[in-house]
């Protein structure tokens, strides 16, 4: 692919770990789906995988990252600690199990998966045991998804240690610009779930601007047309030129592929901006503010 100067291919994490900025994200990808789409993805040039305990198909994360035949220091792997696993000692026995369903000695990046903030101790406790695995050389970096500005505050008042990453609901409909800018003043990463907007398609009742996902907006499609590219790329690209981290999901191969193919292009400012004004202010997603256990049940494969 070709490359050119505004294409940011790495983020430096402020603690000096260099993290891919596209990658590939497997929530709601099957375990018979996963290891395909994953070795699939490697072999296109992803250098980043996104799983959690919670998506049920570590181990076959780990299984495509071995069939990829890349080396282990060249991915870039991402795994999330489940809510009902919140506490000191049940928070390390999950990072353990989690890495024997990975098949690896550490991970690149482990994030708490939700704020509890009826049980905001817990969720102190176990970013606590996160640090120490931080200092153990078993995660080469920490961090946080779906945290609100005030989530953040509280916890960076309570630890040593800023998050390296939160990862939060983010696209063209839902950009988050609270949460992005609690971001930027910590020197902390935004990372992107459902960053094509795949939660508008998921929950009907979200409310949008006009269109069933930001893939049919006239305004994403027009520029898709624009530069010869497809509605998705454009959302991807958008992405980046914020500086984010985005890690759209897929498991068919030729989607996969095209969702990597986001470095040849740029789009203007005033092409930014107006992606930027599609935001409804609604997310379609969880909300951070009222999560709790029994938010999303489900069952943990051990």
């Amino acid at each position: 692919m070709t490359t050119n100067s505004t294409a940011t291919r790495h983020i430096k994490l402020n603690n000096g770990v260099a993290m891919p900025a596209l990658g590939l994200g497997v929530f709601l990808a099957s375990p018979e789906q996963t290891a395909d789409a994953v070795a699939c993805a490697i072999a296109e040039g992803y250098r980043l995988i996104d799983t959690a305990v919670a998506y049920n198909n570590e181990r076959q994360v780990g299984e495509g990252i071995r069939r990829s035949g890349i080396k282990r220091d060249e991915i870039f792997i991402t795994t999330k600690l489940w809510v009902a696993n919140y506490g000191h000692d049940s928070a390390r026995r999950a990072f353990d199990a989690s890495l024997r369903r990975l098949g690896l000695d550490y991970l690149d990046l482990y994030l708490l998966h939700w704020p509890v903030p009826t049980d905001f101790a817990a969720t102190i406790a176990s970013y606590q045991v996160a640090e120490k695995l931080l200092a153990e050389g078993r995660a080469r970096a920490i961090g946080v998804s779906n945290f609100q500005p005030q989530h953040l505050e509280n916890l960076i008042a309570q630890t040593d240690t800023v998050p390296a990453v939160n990862q939060v609901e983010l696209n063209p409909y839902f950009t988050g610009r609270a949460v992005r800018e609690a971001n930027q003043r910590h020197g902390i990463v935004t990372q992107s779930w459902s960053p094509i907007g795949g939660t508008y398609l998921r929950n009907k009742n979200a409310v949008t601007s006009g269109a069933d996902s930001p893939l049919t907006h006239p305004l994403i499609t027009g520029l898709a047309r624009k530069y010869g590219k497809t509605p998705a790329q454009v959302v991807i690209r958008w992405h980046l030129e914020h500086g984010f981290s985005a890690i759209p999901k897929s498991v068919r191969p030729e989607r996969i592929a095209e969702n990597f193919n986001v470095f040849d292009f740029t789009l203007a400012p005033e092409e930014i901006a107006a992606i930027d004004a599609l935001d409804t202010g609604v997310r379609a997603g969880g909300n951070p503010e009222t999560f709790d256990r029994n938010s999303y049940r489900i069952t943990i494969d051990e």
